[in-house]
């Protein structure tokens, strides 16, 4: 009976498929939940000159039963950051309440609409900066190697054993201020998703001076509201993240440009459009936010509304 579950097994739900325990990992250890019931998947993954291959059971998020995860111990969360809470709500009473979660997606927001909702579940938060790319239905490639942060958010603690399970992900790390973490990795998605989608190109163009204001006034618009949140963040050190970030996954395209040039919704509401959102309670304005907001919702026809 599998312990651990990867609720959306996309790209980067697929990538840490293959990651959790990598050859040590049983096949009852691990259960995906997705859209369609299959005995057994066979996971494809292209990493550096290596190809991996994994075989897990999945089932239909509509077909899972209290049985079906009586051993659960952790649901691993790698959905749409806007798809989140209505997948997880319909798992909750399904769950052992022993089980926690760990939320890893793009943006922020869903964390907070969770909490009071988990009937004393743990909660925990992660972000990566890896990259990974969707060939197939089961075959993913990675397209770069990064940080990956964990952290305990609300709830009760994760137990030690499953903490060192995670850590197996290379370059992973345990992080005891993880809402700080995840607002680094806000100002990297804000400046460079909504960019490089509307721009339509790869993260490396926006080393370009051209880009230098705008992720600027990006980075000043999140201080300020972080700033009115009590998060105190550094900007020199933001900035510098960014372009790290930039150089580091140069030849990648973003996951909003993929979403955007393929028609599909994008995160730019748990990301751009979370700082309105904060902005918006705080009386504050982000006119360069709300213009990035305005133009990718433009793009995609199922997006939410954001403030204005």
């Amino acid at each position: 009976m599998a312990d651990i579950a990867i609720l959306g097994p996309g790209a980067i739900g697929q990538l840490l498929a293959h990651q959790l325990g990598g050859d040590k990992l049983l096949p009852d250890q691990l259960l995906l939940i997705g859209r369609e019931t299959q005995p057994q998947c066979h996971l494809q993954l292209q990493c550096a000159d290596k190809q991996h291959s994994l075989k897990l059971p999945m089932l239909a998020l509509s077909d899972v039963t209290p049985d079906a995860l009586k051993g659960l111990r952790l649901l691993i969360v790698t959905l749409k950051a806007y798809q989140v809470e209505e997948a997880v709500d319909s798992l909750l009473d399904k769950l052992p309440h022993n089980c926690q979660l760990l939320l890893l997606h793009n943006g922020m927001g869903p964390h907070k609409a969770l909490e009071s909702k988990l009937g004393g579940r743990g909660l925990l938060l992660g972000t990566t900066s890896q990259g990974a790319l969707r060939l197939g239905p089961f075959e993913v490639r990675q397209t770069g190697t990064g940080l990956t942060q964990y952290g305990h958010f609300c709830g009760p603690e994760l137990d030690n054993d499953l903490r060192q399970r995670l850590l197996t992900v290379p370059g992973s790390e345990w992080c005891d201020d993880i809402e700080t973490a995840l607002w680094h990795k806000l100002a990297v998605n804000a400046a460079i998703n909504p960019l490089t989608a509307l721009e339509r190109v790869n993260n490396g163009v926006l080393a370009e001076p051209r880009f230098t204001a705008t992720i600027s006034a990006i980075v000043d618009e999140l201080l300020l509201v972080a700033g009115a949140e009590g998060i105190r963040l550094d900007r020199k050190v933001l900035l510098e993240r960014i372009y790290k970030v930039i150089e580091l996954t140069a030849a990648n395209f973003s996951s909003m440009y993929q979403d955007v040039t393929q028609g599909r919704r994008s995160e730019i509401d748990a990301i751009n459009g979370f700082l309105l959102t904060l902005a918006e309670r705080h009386g504050l304005t982000l006119p360069v936010n709300q213009e990035l907001v305005n133009r990718i919702n433009a793009l995609s026809p199922a997006a939410a509304p954001t403030p204005r």
